[in-house]
């Protein structure tokens, strides 16, 4: 890894004493240090996993995903996880969740609450029905997941949920009914009360004050958020430097961790800025180019240093694997045959080149012990059992050599 790019708060430190099987010091020895994992979430959307519908997944796909991520987010829109009242995609998703969880990935699901691709079946019910069968379905999926998903996107895009007219749904009548700020803490409790230990967060693509004092008041009212989602679908052009810094020192004073949740850079031609609602932008072909390439991998690379150099920033996770996933955009970082895009050698370079140990030879003192230093996660140390994990404090760890 390269210390002096790797902004300084991502960085942790150990003494490591290693040991022989008699429990002795191994004294003035070269080793080699290999980190095993990222404290940092490095993720994207993790759709190409789900077997849709009993189609095989591409294993190709799913291999170079794995070699560049560490978090997945895992879909569970409800009129599409519950397109039948009582049926459930939960096997697909129960798949796609062992494989990721096997692979050391840590999983999001998204979203439990949402006023787009609601199951229509509600329509049927009251409001008050209505709000007992989110609650219910809250606390049915979050149980049901606990262990392997213990992250989710409870609520999405509240800002302009209970004013969004394009259709009838049930969640906009639950969010006029109720307020913005009851149904948020709602559906907080409800995910709350099925895992204690879950992470919990708000998500939108409105980042304008609106978004600020939405959270201040759920806030206020005793809403347990774990962190706050920022989207950036950024179909109509990169946002650049000066919003991106905007945005994370508008949210940042809230105190309360970050994710980046849902990010889209374009490799092809951009969106006309007229467009107001990305889904009304509907084209049968969308094609990458060499230059909208090119522009992609600078416009990933800018992003996530910025955002991995922001202490309040705890993931980023790219929308889109692979293009045409989302709107037919050529938005992925691989193609639809399967080649990697000038973006994905970028990001690997960074996630496990720059900021990432592998071979650094080091050396045992008079004692046995040696300093190790690098980006937080997991390491170990070849030929040795013991996994040693950097941490925001110092720490200390002890490996016994094989003999």
């Amino acid at each position: 890894m390269n210390l002096s790019t790797t902004p300084s708060h991502r960085i942790g430190e150990a003494l490591v004493k290693v040991i022989d099987k008699n429990g002795n010091p191994v004294a003035n020895k070269e080793l080699v240090l290999n980190q095993k994992s990222h404290e940092f979430l490095f993720g994207c959307g993790a759709f190409d996993f789900v077997s849709w519908y009993g189609t095989p997944i591409d294993t190709y796909r799913t291999a170079k995903w794995l070699e560049l991520m560490n978090y997945g987010t895992l879909p569970f829109y409800w009129g599409k996880y519950e397109p039948e009242e009582g049926r459930t995609e939960y096997e697909s998703r129960k798949a796609a969740a062992d494989i990721l969880k096997a692979n050391n990935v840590t999983i999001k699901g998204h979203p439990l609450c949402w006023h787009t691709e609601c199951a229509d079946w509600l329509l049927k019910y009251s409001d008050e029905v209505i709000m007992d069968k989110q609650l219910a379905r809250i606390n049915r999926d979050v149980t049901l997941f606990k262990g392997t998903i213990d992250i989710w996107d409870v609520i999405n895009e509240v800002v302009i949920m209970p004013v969004f007219d394009k259709y009838d749904n049930a969640v906009t009548r639950l969010c006029k009914k109720y307020g913005r700020v009851e149904l948020v803490k709602e559906v907080f409790a409800a995910a709350k009360a099925a895992n204690p230990e879950g992470i919990f967060l708000i998500n939108d693509f409105n980042t304008s004050p609106q978004y600020e004092k939405l959270i201040e008041e759920c806030l206020d009212a005793g809403v347990e958020i774990s962190a706050i989602g920022i989207q950036s679908h950024q179909h109509q052009g990169y946002w650049g430097e000066e919003k991106l810094r905007d945005v994370l020192k508008r949210f940042g004073r809230l105190g309360l961790p970050i994710h980046f949740t849902e990010n889209t850079l374009i490799s092809g031609d951009i969106m006309p800025a007229y467009i107001e609602d990305l889904n009304d932008w509907q084209v049968e072909e969308w094609p990458t180019t060499e230059e909208g390439e090119i522009r992609q991998a600078k416009e990933w690379e800018e992003m996530y240093r910025i955002l991995f150099a922001d202490p309040n920033i705890k993931a980023i996770t790219g929308w889109d694997f692979t293009d045409g996933a989302w709107l037919n955009a050529p938005s992925g970082l691989v193609t639809t045959d399967n080649r990697c895009k000038p973006a994905y050698d970028k990001l690997l370079s960074l996630v496990k080149g720059e900021w990432w140990t592998k071979g650094e030879v080091i050396r045992t003192d008079n004692e046995g012990v040696v300093s190790v230093k690098g980006t937080k996660g997991t390491y170990e140390i070849e030929g040795t059992e013991g996994v040693i994990t950097l941490g925001s404090e110092p720490s200390k760890a002890t490996v016994q050599i094989f003999q």
